[in-house]
């Protein structure tokens, strides 16, 4: 018997559900945005436009690219503080960040730069035309420019069949330079309100059925905090639906993402699962106790059913509280019955229910002691140390717990 714990893998991927609309272009031709993905957009804000003609998105492009159409000073401080940052959280491990990082610049700058073209064109009446329509955000809330579908799933209506990962795939719209009409032009998201339905295991859901609060970790970027969850089980599959109230702009371009349950660790002493066993045992009051016998042990009077007499039978305690629980021996058979120390009182030995035991050996014959689960997986268990009447640690235990009998003598 030794100390231990066991590691776990509590990480899943999940599937982000949330308050989402998609757009589309009443219009074909060419296609310009003037907010950055995934950046946050208030009511009347300007979205994109779409050109018909292709004349205006030709005299943006042109204001764009000429020195005449620059960024502020404001914005390159703003840069230059983000890029400092990013320099300082660096992290050689996670380098797929760093694409994020670019892709989040290189939509910044873009934004600023049409916006700026746009507010000159707009200024000098270029913008006037029947074949430039511009989109306006109709509610506040996140811009994101790509569709897969995902759009109307929710923590009701979801099946097992959206959640694959690697057969995910989306499209993004702000690589298009042309939109045909009817085609996406954004999507937005509408609340803070979000939630990650995570596929889990048998054993993990039934862990978690005595709370709704528990501790994660996104490891998309290892931050940590409490969430509210609720259980769903859909036949064979069971599922933790997390909610959430925040941070949507940090995921607002992700459908799946890698979630770690922080649950907390187990550690006890660790017994292999086959030296596990089930017995019945036998429940008595704890007022037909009493010390007896040459060794003045703690035990009982038992009248035997067939001879009627009455002999002092020394036992070994399972486990005590209002009620004291003993071994199943052979002297102590369902027929006989417990005399109290009250002399008129007699009571009927009855079986109890079936409780977990681990069996080990003490001056080489073998005896069984109840355990208290902690944490159990297909090989280990982890059980809590220092119970009373329990198992401790150097123990020793027989491998096969079904193989051995009360009593019997071990090498």
């Amino acid at each position: 018997m030794t100390q231990g714990t066991i590691a776990e893998n509590n990480t899943y991927t999940g599937l982000i559900v949330r308050s989402e609309s998609v757009y589309t272009s009443d219009y074909s031709g060419t296609f310009n945005y003037y907010i950055a993905d995934t950046a946050q957009a208030g009511w009347n804000n300007i979205i994109c436009s779409v050109d018909e003609t292709g004349s205006v998105s030709d005299q943006l492009a042109a204001a764009a690219a000429s020195d005449t159409t620059g960024l502020d000073s404001d914005y390159f401080k703003n840069l230059k503080s983000n890029v400092s940052q990013f320099t300082q959280s660096y992290d050689s491990l996670s380098f797929y960040h760093v694409y994020d990082f670019k892709e989040n610049v290189s939509s910044q700058v873009m934004e600023s730069v049409n916006m700026s073209a746009l507010s000159d064109l707009t200024a000098s009446g270029a913008t006037a035309s029947d074949t430039f329509h511009i989109s306006y955000a109709q509610t506040p809330g996140l811009i994101a420019y790509y569709t897969d579908g995902y759009e109307n799933i929710t923590t009701d209506n979801f099946t097992a069949d959206d959640i694959q990962p690697l057969d995910y795939k989306k499209t993004t719209i702000k690589n298009n330079s042309t939109i045909a009409a009817g085609d996406p032009i954004y999507k937005q998201i509408t609340s803070e309100n979000w939630n990650i339905i995570l596929p889990v295991q048998k054993a993990t859901y039934d862990r978690l059925t005595d709370s709704n609060v528990i501790e994660i970790k996104f490891k998309k970027d290892n931050t940590s905090c409490w969430v509210n969850y609720e259980l769903k089980a859909q036949g064979n599959d069971y599922y933790v639906i997390l909610s959430l109230h925040n941070n949507m702009v940090r995921f607002a371009g992700d459908r799946f993402t890698d979630v770690e349950l922080l649950l907390t660790e187990r550690s006890g002493l660790k017994i292999p699962n086959s030296y596990i066993t089930e017995k019945a045992f036998y429940t008595v009051p704890k007022e037909y106790f009493t010390r007896g016998g040459d060794s003045n042990s703690l035990g009982l009077y038992v009248r035997d059913s067939k001879t009627n007499a009455v002999n002092f039978v020394a036992t070994a305690i399972f486990q005590e509280s209002k009620r004291i629980i003993i071994l199943t021996k052979k002297k102590l058979l369902p027929a006989v019955s417990f005399k109290s120390r009250i002399p008129t009182i007699l009571l009927r030995c009855r079986r109890s229910p079936h409780f977990r035991v681990y069996t080990m050996s003490t001056k080489g014959y073998a005896v069984f002691k109840q355990i208290d689960i902690l944490y159990q997986n297909e090989e280990y268990t982890i059980v809590k140390a220092g119970t009373d009447f329990g198992i401790s640690i150097y123990d020793h235990i027989a491998l096969e717990g079904d193989a051995v009998s009360e009593d019997d003598l071990i090498n």
